[in-house]
């Protein structure tokens, strides 16, 4: 969203901002403690806390959250979400009238009202673009003397994550209404910072009573009487739960315990209960627990009241057998709006173009066979499964439930041969503070969605909390299956030197899991990236550069960037297995700095992860978005034969597009060995796409020596078969909407003058639905030439690489938190070594 001015387009808005959720993710007390109004897909909802009778208040045209329930029990003011803008709104509960209460296309987030019911206080973007904290008068349906008021200042701490600019979050008005408490930053590195206090003008001076490191979700709230506030931290554990403290500050106590999230907490009026979030089972639940006394009991939605009828739609996703298979399914109206079973964990896609669709696009995870309820209309059914994509458009009709099924034809893989392909994703994070709890067993169910055969669970730090250590050390987790193995390892998390997958790592993590962290007993630089790959071998991992560039580094700029990424020792030292290709970074920047050490002579297979936090709402995902497909001969164990292939090359790296090349007999991996020059050496490629692409080239030492000609066509009911009933009679809109495929293959032959590396690689322009990344792109690992014995040459890419070193040596040796003097030589060595290595190939 434009309207935030953050360093990084993330985390804020998977873990801060309203999310879509099938389950409640949002709650506030009636004045009289007997109900409480919550969000829950989208919708606002009012339930008695001991009926389960929920009675649907709003639906549509956007997504409603965050609701809170004015003190004379008449109104409720939320965020609803439309277009491309988070707005305040105002609900009569007699009437069912909504209206607008603020404007101007801001992010306009947690409205509370003051004790006297006259005046709300909230968070908004419209200032800078950054969160600051209004307050407003409420008159006659109306905003009236808006003030902002938290000041502007800016930090000189190294922030990574966070801007330099404090922000303030999550205020709650004290009981005699005088006072705000909120969550801000101000004066610390780390998190989103501690609990401040100020009077509730603007120009006041607020005043810090609690620090701790906060990760968005601290959301306080005050006990009715004013003397304690309640509160959500990971205080010590991997897991939100709920704590208590003053109302001035000082020393705090849990209420809750468990291995879940408990959030979103507010205390009732009557200073008997608290209602939160919780996600004990897996998706977002709304619970109740006494205080004091510690009863907690959930209040379910069994029996819904919906504001306009709704119809049933009975979805099932099945091979051309018709055998049920798992997939990933859509299910929108003509507005756009999405729509899925009760239970299911909903995902947002976190890049869109929103010239293209008014919200982003939101799927679920089926096991094959579903049933939602969605108001009569025209409706959109998709299905993906790996690289089979399916869509449908269904006309509901009121009072007539409907059956649709959506056939995908098989589409396995073998490229130009043969042998199996295995796919898998070497990056994703099955938890890691979402909306979600994850198991092992989802993620398999999650892999098996998206046709993928492995999924590297690498266990990370978030903050100061690991929320997957309790799988430290299981390797191949027992809930994997035969066509879904998921497999923990480990990323190390330094931004300094930039982060590490360990992939398969036998034994235990390592710890710290990071190192650079500044203002924390992990601040030096050491280890870096090339004792951790040590460390990780001496553990038979697999070890390789994650998410490397968002744009190509310039070690020759002035002035000079500041670069510290330390992919090229670890390539000088030869401690890398491989490269993220394909991930969470411009596919494209990270392929130029690949290809650069490749024309060094640097043999780096060609990798692909998500990055996907496999527990959030919404996400840069899902898992296997970015997979790599290796070419696995018949032998050892599924992983380990997978990790062979990748260490040697026999790979592709895609966000869709599936890909195979062979140059002079040899396959993707291999070599070729000529005694001289060759004017002509066969080639053969191959290409398959669901989705259109604009380029199919062969690459050889980074330049295009030929572009292929793509020959599209659309075919309708491509892996497509719809089958959807009315009753018993045939709905005439329903069937096959068409796809897409691009098919190509091409023999040829091109010359191959010095030694050097070739590979296939394809790409588009722009994001093509439903591949849910920022452009479409693949790439081939190299096939490697050697010509009359010679290494491969290029001294322009050596001098790039001597400049790149020149600017890590001058930045590092000026960094100041280091141990001792011994780490600092230990690592300047190591620096000094790999430049030399640079100076040699030039």
């Amino acid at each position: 969203m434009p309207q935030i001015d953050l360093p990084h387009p993330y985390y804020f808005r998977e873990m801060y901002l309203p999310q879509l959720t099938s389950g409640p993710s949002s709650v506030a007390w009636s004045p009289d403690s007997r109900e409480v109004v919550y969000s829950m897909a989208g919708s606002l909802w009012r339930q008695d806390v001991n009926s389960e009778g929920g009675v649907q208040l709003t639906d549509g045209p956007g997504y409603d959250y965050e609701p809170d329930w004015s003190p004379d029990g008449k109104s409720v003011v939320y965020c609803s979400y439309q277009k491309d803008a988070i707005e305040l709104w105002l609900l009569n509960l007699e009437t069912g009238k909504t209206q607008q209460l603020t404007e101007g296309g801001a992010v306009n987030v947690e409205p509370r009202w003051s004790p006297d019911g006259k005046r709300i206080v909230y968070v908004s973007t419209a200032y800078n673009k950054r969160f600051h904290i209004f307050a407003a008068d409420v008159r006659d349906g109306k905003l009236e003397e808006v003030v902002r008021l938290t000041g502007e200042t800016k930090s000189d701490l190294p922030r990574y994550y966070y801007s330099a600019f404090d922000m303030e979050i999550s205020p709650v008005w004290s009981r005699d209404g005088q006072e705000i408490l909120f969550v801000s930053n101000r004066g610390h590195i780390h998190g989103t910072g501690g609990f401040w206090r100020m009077k509730a003008h603007a120009g006041a001076e607020p005043r810090e009573i609690r620090y701790e490191e906060t990760n968005w979700k601290a959301r306080p709230d005050f006990s009715p009487d004013g003397s304690r506030i309640i509160y959500s931290s990971y205080l010590g554990r991997s897991w939100h739960q709920l704590w208590v403290m003053p109302a001035s500050g000082g020393d705090v106590f849990p209420v809750s315990y468990g291995d879940w999230d408990e959030t979103n907490v507010r205390w009732s009026p009557d200073g008997g209960q608290l209602a939160y979030i919780s996600n004990r089972n897996g998706n977002t639940e709304l619970w109740l627990q006494t205080i004091p006394g510690g009863t907690q009991r959930r209040v379910e939605t069994t029996k819904p009241h919906y504001l306009h009828s709704r119809v049933r739609l009975h979805v099932r996703v099945q091979m051309p057998d018709g055998q049920r298979v798992p997939a990933r399914v859509s299910v929108t109206d003509a507005m756009g709006r999405f729509y899925a079973p009760a239970n299911a964990w909903i995902h947002g896609d976190d890049g869109y173009d929103r010239a293209e669709r008014p919200f982003e696009a939101h799927y679920f995870h089926s096991r094959g066979e579903e049933d939602l309820y969605l108001p009569p209309g025209k409706i959109e059914i998709n299905v993906l499964r790996g690289a089979s994509f399916a869509r449908s458009f269904v006309d509901v009709k009121p009072q007539q439930p409907v059956d649709a099924t959506l056939v995908i034809a098989p589409r396995a893989w073998t490229g130009l041969g043969d042998t199996a392909w295995v796919s898998s994703d070497l990056h994703a994070h099955m938890n890691y503070g979402g909306m979600y709890r994850n198991t092992t067993a989802h993620l398999v169910g999650q892999a098996e969605a998206e046709n993928l055969d492995i999924v590297n669970d690498l266990i990370v730090n978030k903050e100061q909390r690991f929320p997957d250590i309790g799988y430290n050390g299981i390797g191949i987790d027992p809930a994997s299956k035969s066509d879904a193995l998921v497999v923990h390892g480990q990323e190390f998390h330094t931004s300094y030197w930039g982060h590490r997958g360990l992939l398969y790592l036998r034994g235990n993590i390592l710890l710290p899991g990071y190192a650079g962290y500044p203002n924390t007993a992990a601040a030096s630089l050491y280890p870096m990236n090339a004792d951790v790959y040590d460390m990780g071998h001496a553990k038979n991992a697999v070890v390789g550069a994650v998410h490397p560039f968002d744009e190509v580094p310039d070690p020759f700029a002035s002035p000079p960037q500041r670069i510290t990424d330390e992919l090229p020792v670890d390539a000088a030292l030869g401690k890398l297995d491989y490269m993220e290709i394909v991930g969470f970074s411009d596919h494209r920047s990270t392929a130029a700095v690949w290809y650069r050490l490749l024309n060094l002579g640097f043999r780096i297979p060609a990798g692909a992860g998500t990055d996907a936090m496999a527990d959030y709402a919404s996400l840069r995902g899902p898992v296997g978005m970015n997979r790599v497909y290796a070419r696995v001969e018949r032998g050892p164990a599924k992983m380990d034969a997978f990790l062979d292939a990748l260490k040697n090359g026999r790979t592709f790296a895609t966000n869709e597009p599936l890909l195979d090349f062979s140059l002079g007999g040899q396959g993707v991996g291999g070599e070729l060995k000529f005694d001289g020059p060759q004017a002509e050496v066969p080639f053969q490629a191959i290409l398959r796409s669901i989705v259109p692409v604009n380029r199919f080239e062969i690459v050889c030492k980074g330049q295009v020596v030929r572009t292929l000609t793509l020959r599209p066509t659309r075919v309708e009911g491509v892996g497509v078969g719809t089958d959807a009933r009315q009753n018993s009679g045939q709905i005439d809109s329903a069937g096959p909407a068409g796809t897409f495929e691009e098919t190509f293959e091409e023999n040829g032959v091109i010359a191959l003058k010095e030694s050097g590396w070739c590979l296939a690689r394809a790409s588009s322009d722009r994001a093509e639905y439903p591949v849910l990344d920022n452009y479409v792109y693949a790439t081939t690992s190299p096939i490697y030439v050697t010509i009359a014995g010679r290494k491969p040459r290029s001294p322009e890419d050596a001098k790039y690489f001597v400049a790149w070193m020149e600017r890590m040596i001058e930045t590092t040796s000026k960094y100041p938190d280091w141990n001792s003097e011994a780490e600092k030589r230990l690592v300047m060595k190591r620096l000094d070594e790999a430049k030399a290595v640079y100076e040699g190939l030039r």
